[in-house]
């Protein structure tokens, strides 16, 4: 079964609550893959509603300091406090990296590329800590992602970072492992919500008894089968909204966080408007068999 956990939600719907105490928006804003508009189109998310961005210390794929330059003009101009907005960046090993733009040293240690990386971080964005600050992936050896993660440790320690996560973690084991070897462990991880890796089932069964909160991306790439069936589009029939309106719904109905990475401030607008309505519990059924159907 793929069938997804609906546990009660707390009165604001828009967001959750991490085993660290830490309110997170159920749906951030993704900001990979924007390069000279990722500003424009940061500023654009936070004004619409968004309260969460993530993004990531890597120039192959993200321009954090466009992200930092967003979150200034948002703050200056008084449209929100630091305090109302969910940051969450990331450490990306070498690997992951443009050996040409690489923001650390790739001859130092880990423990001193992660830190260096978050410096860089906390210069691009622009304030003095962030909310999450993920592991992008783990490493082929366990023994360098425990180094890393304690070098992450040592950020939380300092109060820069308020809870950690990880990112593209697909093996249970390695999940379990960091988990029990971390002093801090993993508030979150955030991964490719697809049928391939059968919408990582017992991931996230582990994730719901361990308190950690799943963080799901290219939540609709990822599923376009399911968001042109025929069942989806009479569920969207019923309820007037999108298809992929009731995609997210349904997730964040089910204690997943959404990314969302659209330069469309009409589509900003209908993913922040899904907390106007809930999925009763046959939509919910109709979906949980959409999922499995798709996984099987």
């Amino acid at each position: 079964m793929v069938a997804l956990n609906r546990n009660e939600e707390p009165p604001d719907e828009r967001r959750i609550v991490s085993a660290f105490g830490v309110a997170m928006p159920r749906l951030l804003y993704g900001s990979a893959w924007k390069k000279e508009r990722t500003a424009e189109l940061v500023e654009l998310a936070l004004h619409s509603g968004f309260r969460g961005v993530d993004t990531a210390c890597q120039p192959r794929h993200y321009f954090e300091a466009g992200v930092g330059e967003a979150l200034s003009a948002v703050f200056s101009k008084g449209a929100a406090a630091r305090s109302e907005i969910y940051v969450q960046t990331k450490f990306t090993p070498f690997a992951g990296q443009d050996p040409g733009n690489v923001p650390y040293d790739p001859q130092a240690s880990l423990t001193q590329q992660v830190l260096q990386s978050f410096e860089a971080s906390l210069r691009n964005l622009r304030i003095a800590y962030v909310d999450g600050l993920v592991l992008h992936s783990p490493y082929p050896d366990d023994k360098d992602t425990i180094e890393v993660w304690r070098a992450m440790e040592s950020l939380y320690d300092q109060g820069l970072v308020r809870q950690l996560g990880v990112s593209n973690c697909y093996e249970l084991t390695r999940l379990d492992a960091l988990c029990h070897r971390a002093r801090i462990r993993p508030a979150t991880i955030q991964n490719r919500f697809h049928a391939k890796s059968g919408y990582d089932r017992e991931i996230r069964a582990f994730c719901d008894a361990g308190g950690i909160i799943y963080q799901s991306f290219w939540t609709l790439t990822a599923n376009l089968e399911i968001l042109k069936s025929p069942e989806m589009a009479d569920l969207a029939a019923k309820y007037g909204r999108s298809p992929a309106q009731m995609f997210f719904r349904y997730l964040t109905q089910s204690r997943i966080v959404c990314l969302t990475g659209t330069s469309s401030k009409a589509h900003m607008a209908q993913d922040l408007s899904i907390f106007e309505f809930r999925l009763d519990a046959a939509a919910c059924a109709t979906l949980d068999a959409l999922l499995l159907r798709s996984a099987s």
